[in-house]
């Protein structure tokens, strides 16, 4: 009865359950090795940033308050001289209400594109097509863009051609004044441009849930109701991001200008005129305060924005 009792007393090995071991923590090498993996990945991208972005601009922002003609090897101490030479100079500034023309194409370039991105997204024939055909135009390279567009709009060119097969004659210099040249230039920019602000917005609405969809159909939601309550919240950051791009390209302008009129007529801008300055008349120094200036209004004007419309995050789901 004795030995009954201590087995039954004893513990079985079935019923005892034994703890898991507890792992032991890596080596501080091994610790210290996979903190420093992301940074490796990241040293060649950031050394090329810092080298071909920050650099430049830290060498551009000494340059301001030097004399430099871009050539001598010795630079002069000047201060803020040439940051007042352009307070006191308002013909410097005159440049950037030719601007005003590309920041109207820009809207007319962003309504067309979050239209078509909206048409596009559903189930349209050819859509495909369209998209290839609404993108083709930002794969082209700009300066091939400027002497496409030179042909088409001088005189007796391929706009001119076209008219004429419709029955329109006109002998006007559509790059001869100021106000036609700039609209011209600035729909040459909405044409460019597009495919880019349209993929954005394609990408962001095809971005959102079916099922809000198919619950809108089923409330009896028309294609307005569907884009003004779930596809316009839906792609406010992305909208957000277009506008300050948007806005910053157009006072920055650059391309398309140059190369078709080279700033004549009217069309010049402001980054045209600091190239001027610097390879032209040889004020390097000069140049480096107008493009100091321009990446302070666009840091100003896009901090703006982001005060005024905040990127809030929308939660459709």
């Amino acid at each position: 009865m004795a030995d009954t009792a201590q087995q039954e007393a004893a513990p079985t090995g079935r019923g005892t359950r034994t703890a898991a071991p507890v792992p032991a923590p890596p080596p501080r090498r091994a610790r210290l090795l996979r903190g420093l993996t992301p940074w490796l990945f990241l040293l060649a991208p950031l050394a090329l940033l810092i080298t071909f972005t920050y650099v430049p601009i830290v060498n551009m922002v000494g340059y301001s308050f030097t004399d430099w003609d871009g050539v001598s090897p010795e630079l002069h101490y000047t201060g803020t001289d040439n940051y007042r030479e352009l307070a006191t100079r308002p013909d410097l500034f005159e440049v950037f209400f030719v601007s005003g023309y590309y920041l109207a194409a820009s809207v007319v370039q962003i309504v067309a594109a979050l239209y078509f991105a909206t048409v596009l997204s559903f189930d349209v024939r050819f859509r495909n097509f369209f998209k290839g055909v609404l993108f083709f135009p930002y794969l082209i390279n700009g300066v091939a863009i400027g002497f496409v567009f030179l042909y088409f709009f001088q005189d007796g060119g391929t706009l001119d051609s076209v008219l004429a097969l419709l029955g329109v004659h006109t002998d006007h210099a559509w790059l001869g004044t100021p106000v036609s040249a700039n609209v011209s230039l600035a729909g040459v920019s909405v044409w460019r441009y597009l495919g880019l602000n349209f993929v954005l917005f394609l990408g962001a609405i095809q971005s959102i849930p079916g099922e809000l969809y198919e619950a809108s159909e089923l409330d009896g939601a028309n294609r307005w109701h569907q884009f003004r309550h779930i596809i316009a919240p839906g792609i406010k950051p992305v909208l957000t991001l277009t506008v300050i791009l948007s806005v910053s390209g157009s006072l920055a302008a650059f391309e398309i200008p140059y190369i078709m009129t080279g700033g004549a007529t009217g069309t010049e801008t402001f980054v045209i005129q600091t190239v001027k300055l610097a390879f032209q008349f040889n004020k390097t120094g000069l140049a480096s305060a107008c493009a100091v200036v321009l990446l302070l209004i666009v840091l100003a004007v896009t901090w703006l924005q982001r005060r005024l419309v905040p990127d809030d995050r929308v939660d459709l789901t």
